[in-house]
C-alpha cells in the first residue's frame, strides 16, 4: 500500500530498494553520503545502515498512508496489503463459534497461514494470543494503532534473523521514539445502511531532547470503540437469501423441533388420522431420512424457520436461516497504551524502557443454541401427550432443536496484553551494542454470559413436561423455564508468557571496494509458557452447546519451552556496484512436557541460513536476489491442545447417511508433530528512469513441508479411507455421524509462487498542484497443497479451497493530488476473481458450479491543513457502495459472502481531526 507521500528526491523514496539505487550511484559516493545520512536498522537486517542499503524488499507503510486509508486498527490496515492473503478479521472471527480463538485478529502474509508470519514490535517479538486453537500469532488488536509511526514488511520469508519461523515474511510495527510535542486526535465513522460504526481518539506526547536534554519520555493512549453490525441491516445479505441459494446450508436444528423417526414409527404416523404430510393424502413423505416437524405450518415462508425441500430438515421438516439476522461485525471496545522513556546516560551509550498495556473486549451474540441430536431412546424422551394421542407415536423419540427461547448465544471475549522490555544501546570500542529483556503476556477470557443452559435440566424439563420444543410456543412458559435453568459464569481462561533476554553486537570487519564490510552477531533465549484453565461452571461439563467430550478435558493445564537462537550476519560490499548479505541461525528447542498426560516431546534443533545479493550496474537499474530456509516447530497449543468439543466449520455431506450438516467434531492437539520446514527463493528488479518514475518487479518462490493441520472436513467425506474410518468419523447403530475426531497432523506440502509489482509516479509541481499514483499489486502463479501426505497436490489458485481463496491477481492503486493545504487521494483496491467452492449437494440449483466476481473497492479521502497544527482528513470508504461478492462457501458462519477478504460495512464515511501541540 505505498500511496506516495512528501516528495523527496524520487518518487520511490518509499520503498528501499529504490533508496539503494539512489545512494549507490547517486552523484557521491557511499562512504561521502554516509557522513551526511544517520544510520538505522532496516526490518530483514540486524545490521544499522544508511536507510535504504538493504538487498531484501521491504515494503515501507507510512504513518500519512495509513491515514490516507482511513483505517484505525494494524488488522484493518494489513487487508490492504496485497501479499496478504486469509487473513482473521472480525468477521472471520464471528465464525470461531467453537474454534477458542474468538477475538483473534492475525496477518497471513502468502496464504501460508497465521501461524507462519511473525510480527514484531519494534523489531522484538510479542506474546501470542493465549486461547489456543488452529493459530498461533499475534493478536492486531493489541498493537497500538494510534502511536505507529510507520509499519516494516518483510516480504521475503524465514528471516534468519528475527526467527525462522516466519516462512511468510515478517510485519515490524514501528513506534515513535525521540518525540517532542503533543497530538490529539478524534476520528468518527458511520455506514450508510447503519451498524458498524466506530469512534476513537488518541492523545500522545513526548518531551525530552537525547542531544539537548539527555532524555526523552514518550507516551501514547489510544481508545476505540465498534459499533454491533446484524446481516438484517445489509440489503444484500437479504438479496443473497440463505434460504433460496444455499438451502442445503440451512441449520436442521428448529424451532419448533425437527423430529427423527424409526421406521415403525414413521409407519404408525401415517395410519394415524393425524394427517399434515406433503405426500397424497396428506400422508408424511419425509426425506431425508425420516425428519418430519409437527409444526411444519408455522414454518412455511416463515422467519427464521423456513420449509426447503432441499435443506436438511427435508420434505416435511423445518430449517432454520441462522444468516436471516445473524452478527456480521460485533461489539468490541480496544484501548491500548504504549509508553517509551530513553536517556543518553554517557555520550555512547542508552539505555531504555518500553511498555505496552491493550485490552480489546468482544462482544458475539451467534444464533440460539442447538440441542445436539437427544436420543431420545437412550433418554427415555416421548412426544408430548396430546401429540402422542394424535400422532400415535408412544416410544422415546429422537429429536433437534434450537433454543430460541434461551435467546442468542452471547460470549465476551477479552484479550489482554501487557509487554516490558528494559534494554540498552552503546558503542564499546569498535562494537555497537543492542541488548534488552523482554516480558510479554497475552490472557484470553471467553465467558459465557447469556443463552447458555443447563443440559442436564433441559433435559429434565423435556422430559417431564415442563418444556415442549415440539410445538410452536403459545405462551412465554418457556422462556422463563429457559430463565431459570441459564448458565452465565461458564468461561475459558488462558494465559501466554513469553519471556526473552537478547543482544548483538556489530562492527566494522574491514574495508571493500563498495564499502565497509559489516559483522553482527547476536544471541536470543526464550521461555515461552502456556496456562488454561476453567471456570467450575464449564467443568460440570454441563453446558448445552459449549461442552466438552469428558470432564478431564477441562483440567487446568500448564506446558512451557525454552528457546535459543544464535545468529550472524556479514553485510560485504564487496564493490560500488555488488552487495552481498550472509546471515545464519541455529535454533534449540527443549522439548515441552506436559504434566496431564506425562508425555515430553524429543528436543528439536536446526540452522538455517540466508544469502541476499544486489547488483547496481548503473543508477537507474538495481538487480536483487535471495535464498533461505525456514522451520517452525510445533507451537505448545498444537502439541498439547486442550481438547475442544464443537462442530465443523463447514458444511459437509455425509455419502453414507446422505445427511448434509455441521457434525459434532473433537479436536486433539499432537505431542507426535514434526516441525514444518521451508525453502524460499526470490530474485528481482528495480528501475528508476527518471526523478519522476521508478518501479519494481519481484519473483518468489516459497516450497513448504510437513505442514501442520487438521484432515479438511470436506476431505474426510469425499475419501472413503476417511469417512469410514471409525478413528475419524463415529457412527450410531444405525450408521449416521455421531461425532468427528480430528487432531493435528503433518499433512504434506505446499508451494506457492507470485510476483509483487510496485509502480510509482510522482509529478512535478505546477500551479495546478502535485499529481502523484502508486500501484502495489501481488500476482500468484502457483499454489498447490496435499491435504494429506498420501495425495496428489491440489491446485489452491484461483478457487476457494479448504479455508480460503487464493485470488490470482490483488493489488492497491492510489491516485493523489496536492496543493498547499489540501490533499486528496483516490484508493482502488481489487481482487480478481476466483471459482467458487463448488461442494455436490450444498447450494440450490444455478448457485453452484460457479465463479465468485471480482471484488473491486474504491475509497476517497482528503485533508485540509488549517494550521501547521491543525488538520481535518474525511472520505468515503466504498464510494460506490460495493457489496461483497456472492459464494457459496460453506467453511465460515457468515455463508453467501466471504469475511476472510470482504468488508459488509458498505459505503462509510468517516471524519479524522487531529491537532498537534
Amino acid at each position: 500500500m505505498n500511496i506516495p507521500g512528501k516528495h523527496k528526491a524520487s518518487a520511490f523514496r518509499r520503498t528501499h530498494c529504490a533508496r539503494a539505487v539512489l545512494l549507490a550511484l547517486g552523484g557521491m559516493s557511499l562512504s561521502a553520503y554516509a557522513q551526511t545520512m544517520p544510520r538505522v536498522e532496516i526490518t530483514g537486517s540486524s545490521i544499522k545502515r544508511i536507510e535504504g542499503e538493504a538487498a531484501l524488499p521491504v515494503e515501507i507503510i507510512k504513518r500519512e498512508d495509513i491515514e490516507k486509508a482511513g483505517v484505525t486498527t494494524a488488522a484493518e490496515l494489513l487487508q490492504k496489503i496485497s501479499s496478504n492473503v486469509g487473513g482473521l478479521t472480525d468477521a472471520a472471527s464471528v465464525s470461531d463459534v467453537m474454534g477458542g480463538q474468538r477475538g483473534f485478529n492475525g496477518a497471513n502474509l502468502r496464504g501460508l497461514g497465521v501461524s507462519s508470519t511473525l510480527v514484531l514490535l519494534n523489531g522484538r517479538r510479542m506474546a501470542n494470543f493465549a486461547s489456543p486453537g488452529d493459530n498461533s500469532g499475534v493478536d492486531l488488536n493489541n498493537i497500538p494503532a494510534g502511536a505507529i509511526q510507520h509499519v516494516e514488511v518483510l516480504k521475503d520469508g524465514a528471516s534468519a534473523i528475527y526467527g525462522t519461523d516466519a516462512m511468510g515474511g515478517v510485519i515490524n510495527f514501528i513506534t515513535r521514539k525521540d518525540y517532542q510535542g503533543g497530538e490529539a486526535s478524534v476520528y468518527a465513522l458511520r455506514t450508510d445502511e447503519g451498524g458498524g460504526g466506530k469512534k476513537s481518539a488518541t492523545l500522545s506526547g513526548g518531551i525530552g531532547s537525547l542531544s539537548t536534554d539527555r532524555f526523552n519520555v514518550f507516551g501514547a493512549l489510544d481508545l476505540q470503540e465498534t459499533d454491533r453490525l446484524a446481516s438484517s441491516q445489509r440489503k444484500f445479505m437479504q438479496e443473497y437469501s440463505l434460504p433460496d441459494r444455499l438451502s442445503p446450508q440451512l441449520s436442521s436444528y428448529s424451532f419448533p423441533a425437527n423430529v427423527d423417526l424409526t421406521s415403525a414409527q414413521l409407519a404408525t404416523l401415517n395410519q394415524s388420522g393425524y394427517l399434515k404430510g406433503s405426500g397424497p393424502g396428506g400422508t408424511w413423505v419425509p426425506s431425508p431420512a425420516r425428519r418430519v416437524n409437527f409444526g411444519k405450518d408455522s414454518c412455511v415462508n416463515g422467519s427464521p424457520n423456513v420449509v426447503r425441500p432441499l435443506g436438511p430438515g427435508g420434505t416435511e421438516g423445518c430449517n432454520f436461516n441462522y444468516m436471516g439476522d445473524s452478527e456480521v461485525y460485533p461489539d468490541a471496545k480496544k484501548q491500548s497504551f504504549i509508553g517509551r522513556g530513553t536517556v543518553q546516560v554517557a555520550e555512547d551509550h542508552q539505555v531504555f524502557a518500553e511498555v505496552l498495556l491493550s485490552k480489546a473486549e468482544t462482544s458475539y451474540a451467534a444464533s440460539p443454541a442447538t440441542s445436539g441430536a437427544i436420543n431420545g431412546t437412550s433418554t427415555g424422551i416421548f412426544l408430548p401427550a396430546d401429540l402422542q394421542a394424535k400422532t400415535g407415536i408412544t416410544t422415546p423419540v429422537n429429536f433437534r432443536f434450537r433454543l430460541s427461547d434461551a435467546g442468542r448465544r452471547t460470549s465476551e471475549v477479552t484479550s489482554k496484553a501487557s509487554r516490558l522490555v528494559l534494554g540498552a544501546t552503546g558503542k564499546v570500542g569498535d562494537w555497537e551494542y543492542d541488548t534488552a529483556y523482554n516480558h510479554s503476556v497475552n490472557k484470553a477470557t471467553d465467558l459465557d454470559i447469556d443463552g447458555w443452559v443447563s443440559r442436564s435440566k433441559l433435559l429434565a424439563g423435556i422430559a417431564s413436561g415442563a418444556y415442549n420444543p415440539f410445538v410452536v410456543a403459545t405462551s412465554d412458559a418457556g422462556r422463563k423455564f429457559m430463565d431459570s435453568i441459564k448458565i452465565r459464569d461458564a468461561a475459558r481462561m488462558s494465559k501466554g508468557t513469553s519471556d526473552s533476554v537478547d543482544g548483538k553486537l556489530t562492527r566494522k570487519l574491514m574495508a571493500l571496494g563498495g564499502g565497509d564490510a559489516m559483522l553482527a552477531v547476536g544471541a536470543e533465549f526464550r521461555r515461552e509458557k502456556t496456562e488454561f484453565s476453567a471456570t467450575d461452571a464449564l467443568r460440570t461439563n454441563d453446558v448445552q452447546g459449549d461442552r466438552a467430550s469428558s470432564d478431564e478435558l477441562l483440567a487446568d493445564s500448564s506446558n512451557s519451552r525454552d528457546i535459543a537462537g544464535f545468529y550472524t550476519e556479514i553485510n560485504a560490499p564487496f564493490s560500488k556496484q555488488w552487495e552481498a548479505q550472509f546471515a545464519i541461525r541455529h535454533d534449540r528447542y527443549k522439548g515441552v512436557h506436559d504434566p496431564l498426560t506425562k508425555l515430553t516431546t524429543p528436543r528439536l534443533s536446526t540452522t538455517n541460513p540466508k544469502v541476499a545479493l544486489s547488483y547496481r550496474p548503473s543508477k537507474e537499474v538495481l538487480g536483487r536476489a535471495s535464498y533461505g530456509t525456514g522451520f517452525r516447530a510445533p507451537s505448545i497449543a498444537e502439541l498439547f491442545l486442550p481438547v475442544r468439543s464443537g462442530t465443523t466449520a463447514s458444511f459437509v455431506k455425509d455419502p453414507v447417511s446422505g445427511e448434509v450438516a455441521q457434525f459434532d467434531l473433537d479436536r486433539y492437539g499432537n505431542p507426535q508433530l514434526k516441525p514444518e520446514k521451508s525453502k524460499q527463493f526470490s530474485a528481482g528488479v528495480v528501475l528508476e528512469p527518471n526523478r519522476n518514475w521508478n518501479a519494481s518487479l519481484d519473483f518468489w518462490i516459497i516450497r513448504k513441508t510437513d505442514i501442520i493441520s487438521e484432515i479438511g472436513e470436506q476431505t474426510v467425506f469425499d475419501n472413503p479411507v476417511y469417512y469410514n474410518d471409525p478413528e475419524i468419523v463415529v457412527r450410531d447403530e444405525d450408521g449416521f455421524v455421531s461425532f468427528l475426531q480430528f487432531k493435528k497432523e503433518n499433512r504434506g506440502k505446499l508451494n506457492t509462487s507470485g510476483l509483487d509489482i510496485a509502480l510509482n509516479w510522482r509529478g512535478d509541481a505546477t500551479s495546478a498542484g502535485r499529481f502523484s499514483a502508486s500501484l502495489n499489486g501481488t500476482l500468484i502463479t502457483r499454489y498447490k497443497f496435499q491435504s494429506d501426505p498420501n495425495s496428489p497436490m491440489a491446485n489452491g489458485l484461483g478457487v476457494f479451497r479448504d479455508d480460503k481463496a487464493v485470488q490470482r491477481w490483488r493489488h492497491k492503486l492510489n491516485l493523489d493530488w496536492d496543493r498547499g493545504p489540501l490533499n486528496l487521494s483516490l484508493g482502488h483496491t481489487f481482487l480478481s476473481s476466483y471459482e467458487d467452492q463448488n461442494i455436490p449437494g450444498l447450494a440450490d440449483p444455478g448457485w453452484n458450479d460457479r465463479d465468485v466476481k471480482a471484488y473491486s473497492l474504491w475509497d476517497l479521502t482528503g485533508s485540509y491543513a488549517f494550521t501547521k497544527n491543525l488538520k481535518l482528513r474525511g472520505g468515503v470508504i466504498n464510494v460506490f457502495d460495493t457489496p461483497p461478492p456472492f459464494t457459496n462457501q460453506s467453511r465460515y458462519f457468515e455463508v453467501t459472502w466471504d469475511p476472510t477478504y470482504g468488508d459488509p460495512r458498505g459505503r462509510s464515511m468517516f471524519a479524522h481531526l487531529q491537532y498537534k501541540f
